[in-house]
């Protein structure tokens, strides 16, 4: 015998005074209206439960999202939306940012985003107050080295990428000095040595490295480990 649904929820309306949630009345298109205004950015576990407040059991709705793509687990606790969603998504660098904070993108990531060495990276390295750290996530590598304030919270800049989307990001200046400073057996001791290890290791451009604010640099260096590589960096830059 066939009965309408909705005839059958008015009645439990009626009877019991509210409407009853039903699991799985919110389908997969509401939940990407409700998501929409975040997608651009990674989602905490805390926000999605939020959103999914109405559901009887919203754990398992993460469960089913996970598991059909439709949402993707950076980490434990933090997501962003899957493929399948047919919305933005955040771009790695902000991912990083998210991931393990505070920090910010520097080395060889920021390197080669500010055109200072040839190479595109494949892992997002970042620099933190934290501990030392490398992580290996569906969406790709991305590793944190430590580094002490009050030098860390040197030359950092706020780039916007998108309306939605802001990034922490080494300026060259600072991501040069972060690659000298966290890279092991790396002493400078002569303007031939710096100049071989910009040009020849690093591949580094001498037009591009010219730009560099060196003055800045030195305000920087009477807090920075490797105060003697740094001086050197700076003497070598000027001479270039």
């Amino acid at each position: 015998m066939y009965v309408d649904f909705h005839i059958i929820m008015l009645f439990l309306h009626q009877l019991i005074g509210i409407t009853p949630i039903i699991i799985g009345n919110i389908g997969s298109m509401d939940f990407r209206v409700m998501i929409k205004e975040y997608a651009e950015v990674p989602i905490s576990r805390h926000l999605i439960l939020e959103l999914l407040s109405d559901y009887q059991s919203p754990n398992d709705k993460i469960s089913e999202l996970l598991k059909s793509k439709k949402l993707i687990s950076i980490r434990r606790g933090l997501y962003m939306l899957g493929p399948k969603m047919d919305l933005p998504t955040p771009e790695p660098f902000l991912i990083a940012n998210h991931l393990r904070g505070p920090s910010y993108v520097s080395l060889e990531s920021a390197l080669s985003y500010w055109g200072l060495i040839p190479e595109r990276t494949h892992e997002i390295s970042s620099v933190t107050i934290k501990t030392s750290k490398k992580y290996r996530t569906q969406v790709g590598r991305f590793s944190y080295k430590q580094l002490k304030t009050p030098y860390y919270t040197f030359g950092i800049k706020s780039i916007n990428i998108s309306k939605k989307q802001t990034i922490l990001l080494a300026s060259p200046e600072k991501a040069l000095c972060d690659k000298i400073v966290l890279t092991p057996n790396i002493n400078l001791r002569s303007i031939k040595q710096t100049r071989e290890f910009l040009l020849e290791d690093l591949r580094m451009d001498s037009e591009v490295l010219n730009t560099l604010n060196t003055e800045i640099m030195k305000l920087w260096i009477v807090h920075a480990p490797k105060k003697s590589s740094l001086k050197m960096l700076v003497k070598t830059l000027e001479e270039l």
